[in-house]
């Protein structure tokens, strides 16, 4: 197969071109060690990257991409090569020429940033290190950029805004999707690659991700604009284990077999993904070598109205949530831990306790201070089911991967538990397991823009869902800091990642409280303010010194000092009605926080609540 050196946009429209396979895949196989940057062997040793280059070259490929998917700036940073950027891309289009022999192009390869991460909501700060890639790939002489494996449109087309106007050579925008149809952030590939066209870029398709046959199924089912060029560069299978190795399962016969199948839906421009070998290039490349290109066909314009991203769920609470109730009166949420053992029994006779008293809701902690606990959503199940009480749990970033947190979510939707409180939660090495992992995989500002993602009919990887969760997202405030400003900084950005309320941690004097209802009136959003009466002098000073984000006052410390026994938690229960005297002028929101489960000295407060609010309203005008 000979190219000519035409265009790459012009070759294309008369001819079919095949791609060249994975880059990692051979320097693996050829002994570069996993956990280095490949990308550096353009520098280190050039050699072994020639050598991957020819053998594609001498399969059959007549494109060969630079070994430069992940040479930006952010990750050569992993490796302390953030400086060398530029170095290693030029090279890289040095050595990906010599193996072309004047007779294939060379595509100088841009890989997402985000690069399978939890996508952040301003992708702008990308913008530079997009820039700087592609300047020294141009400047090296690329004959075309291919922008691959982008989980995200909204990040491709932020590339290719940076990108186009720097340059005439032809792009190609290649999407990566989890799921058949549509992107991780919620597009359908229908929708999607109009946009792309439109941004600039001359060739559009998809790579990576998923293996040849649902490669095939998205452009079956997608509806591309006019006059499109396509392309697609399919991992081989699925990753799975054998004999002991991971390893990809698609043979080069089947590979083969696809590629015909996927020129068949006019896709001109055909390579491979991971796990692709010079092997499965030769046999696309024998296969295509007669072949001619199809016009692209597209399926059936749908009837009607192309169905939206979800469909309205028909669940329906069955409660106002606590956000409905605080915008019409004093609304309680009370904490009560779940046991560290397996009777649940106590437990839930405090729960019925709480919920007679008044509670409004009854907030369960997940593994707080990273103590193991019974599951707070099995309870919230018992509460809900078998009692009437409202739960409101809360999620930690800290025990569940993705996988786990999603399927967490789903199974609190099925049981119409709705209301949680997101948190990241303390780390594993200081709880009573310390030799247990802390996953940590998002943020809780992460973590609230995905389960409000979830709200909008969307699974966390883009797949749309049949219905719509109705998460009411809780999120945390410490005002117990030295800097207050930085801290309401912080709340305002969970604020723009959906929180629909706040819960502070407890306060212990009258002066916090006004500071925290200043400082945060101006947010929009309930705020439940934090109340935890103390137990005794000795759980004052531990509260005080040993646990984060709770400071008493001097005042609340001397106090409890002062007496022994039984009278200290009456003390403390009077510490804390003062404190709910002026909460209860400022705040709709009161969260009762119940200390080592003596629910009684909740309950007595509850009580208290209820008759100062009452006194209050009677007061007003």
């Amino acid at each position: 197969m000979t190219t000519s050196k035409k265009d790459l946009r012009e070759y294309l429209q008369d001819h079919l071109l095949v791609g060249d396979g994975a880059m990692a895949t051979q320097l693996h196989a050829l002994g570069a060690p996993v956990g280095v940057s490949f990308e550096e062997l353009c520098l280190s040793n050039p050699r072994v990257v020639h050598e991957v280059h020819a053998s594609y070259y001498q399969a059959g490929a007549r494109l060969l991409e630079t070994n430069t998917f992940a040479a930006n700036r952010d990750a050569l940073s992993r490796y302390g090569l953030e400086h060398k950027v530029a170095r290693i891309n030029r090279l890289a289009v040095a050595i990906a020429r010599e193996a072309a022999q004047n007779d294939a192009y060379v595509a100088g390869s841009i890989g997402s940033i985000l690069a399978g991460r939890v996508k952040k909501k301003v992708l702008d700060e990308y913008r530079d290190q997009y820039e700087e890639q592609a300047i020294a790939l141009l400047h090296a002489g690329v004959d075309a950029l291919i922008l691959e494996t982008f989980l995200d449109l909204e990040e491709l087309l932020l590339a290719i805004e940076v990108i186009r106007p720097l340059t005439e050579v032809p792009i190609i925008a290649q999407l990566a999707t989890l799921e058949v149809g549509r992107t991780r952030d919620g597009y359908a590939l229908t929708d999607a690659f109009p946009q792309l066209k439109k941004a600039g870029a001359d060739i559009i398709g998809l790579n990576c991700r998923l293996g040849p046959a649902e490669i095939l199924r998205s452009f079956e089912s997608t509806i591309f604009p006019d006059d499109s060029l396509l392309s697609a560069f399919p991992n081989a299978g699925r990753l799975g284990m054998t004999d002991g190795e991971y390893a990809f399962k698609s043979s080069p016969e089947y590979f083969a077999e696809s590629a015909l199948r996927l020129r068949d839906q006019g896709v001109r421009l055909i390579g491979g993904c991971c796990g692709t070998t010079p092997a499965h290039v030769k046999a696309m490349a024998d296969a295509l070598a007669a072949q001619k290109p199809k016009a692209r066909v597209n399926p059936p314009v749908p009837q009607g109205e192309r169905p939206h991203i979800s469909v309205q769920s028909l669940r329906e609470r069955e409660k106002p949530s606590i956000v409905d109730r605080v915008k019409t009166g004093t609304t309680i949420i009370v904490e009560f831990d779940p046991p560290r053992d397996l009777d649940a029994e106590q437990f839930l006779e405090g729960c019925c306790e709480l919920h007679k008293a008044g509670a409004d809701a009854i907030t369960l902690a997940d593994n707080s201070l990273a103590t193991v606990r019974m599951s707070n959503m099995a309870l919230g199940a018992l509460m809900k089911n078998r009692h009437g009480i409202d739960p409101l749990l809360h999620l930690a970033c800290r025990d569940r991967n993705l996988i786990g947190q999603q399927s967490h979510l789903m199974g609190l939707h099925a049981l119409g538990i709705d209301q949680i409180l997101v948190i990241t939660g303390d780390p594993s090495r200081f709880g009573d397991l310390p030799g247990a992992s802390s996953v940590f995989d998002v943020t809780s500002f992460d973590l609230i823009r995905m389960v409000k993602q979830l709200n909008e009919g969307i699974s966390f990887s883009g797949r749309p869902l049949k219905q719509k969760a109705q998460f009411i997202v809780g999120a945390a405030f410490n005002p117990n800091v030295r800097n207050l400003a930085a801290a309401v900084a912080r709340l305002e950005k969970k604020v723009e990642a959906g929180a629909d309320y706040i819960m502070t941690q407890p306060v212990y004097d009258v002066e916090s409280i006004r500071q925290v209802y200043e400082a945060t009136k101006h947010i929009g959003i309930p705020v439940f303010i934090g109340i935890m009466p103390l137990t005794s002098s000795r759980n004052a000073e531990f509260l005080h010194n040993e646990v984060p984000g709770i400071k008493l006052s001097a005042e609340a410390l001397e106090r409890m000092k002062r007496v022994q026994g039984p009278a200290a938690r009456q003390e403390g229960i009077a510490i804390a009605k003062e404190l709910l005297d002026e909460a209860i002028r400022y705040f709709n929101g009161i969260y009762l926080i119940t200390p080592f489960n003596y629910y009684e000295m909740t309950v007595e407060l509850i009580a208290y609540v209820r008759q100062q609010s009452a006194l209050v309203k009677m007061a007003q005008p």
